[in-house]
């Protein structure tokens, strides 16, 4: 009777997920007199939940913070429940959607790649569509417009972090790469990242 009972128990286990698979992406903005950030990560940890990864960018007049959230499915639910009611409020915006943890790339070597150049539409389009034709996925960007001090040219400064698949040969796209950017006039390196 107890071996059967533990074998149903160990069936309804496997079956459900572990508590710690569950996850809640939140995006949020707001002004940065009133950081999103206290608010966000406050309801996580009063609703058992834990904060896996958090990224906060001013963007604007705007403070942008995305949290990863993981908790049991309760706590889960009970944060999308407190999430609305900070969203009714009218304090910040938000977005939210049940997500699943990222697995493993083991197959795609990191890269970082700079970018300088004179300002001018469609730049960061064309490096996103280059990277894209060679099946390389951005895993992380962050652009910005400044004026250079010396001359007060218009620049935009770019820092991508690509995953390169490993059957790539490295120097043959670094050459495409180059190619590329002299093409549009880029200032440009792409180098292994270290950690």
């Amino acid at each position: 009777m107890k071996q059967a009972g533990k074998q149903t128990e160990a069936a309804g286990n496997a079956t459900r997920p572990a508590s710690n698979e569950n996850y809640l992406l939140v995006s949020a903005f707001g002004s940065p007199g009133r950081s999103p950030l206290v608010a966000l990560s406050r309801r996580i940890s009063e609703c058992g939940c834990n904060v896996v990864e958090a990224r906060v960018a001013t963007l604007g007049n705007e403070l942008s913070v995305q949290v990863l959230a993981q908790g049991a499915w309760d706590a889960i639910a009970k944060l999308e429940n407190a999430l609305a009611r900070l969203d009714r409020d009218g304090e910040l915006r938000l977005t939210h959607f049940r997500t699943s943890a990222r697995q493993p790339q083991s197959t795609l070597l990191p890269y970082v790649v700079e970018v300088i150049a004179a300002d001018k539409p469609g730049v960061l389009f064309q490096l996103a569509d280059f990277f894209e034709r060679q099946a390389i996925t951005i895993e992380q960007l962050q652009s910005t417009r400044y004026r250079a001090m010396q001359t007060g040219a218009d620049m935009l400064s770019a820092q991508l972090t690509i995953g390169i698949p490993n059957t790539t040969h490295i120097a043959a796209l670094r050459d495409d790469f180059l190619e590329f950017c002299d093409g549009l006039n880029l200032d440009a390196i792409m180098d292994p990242m270290k950690f």
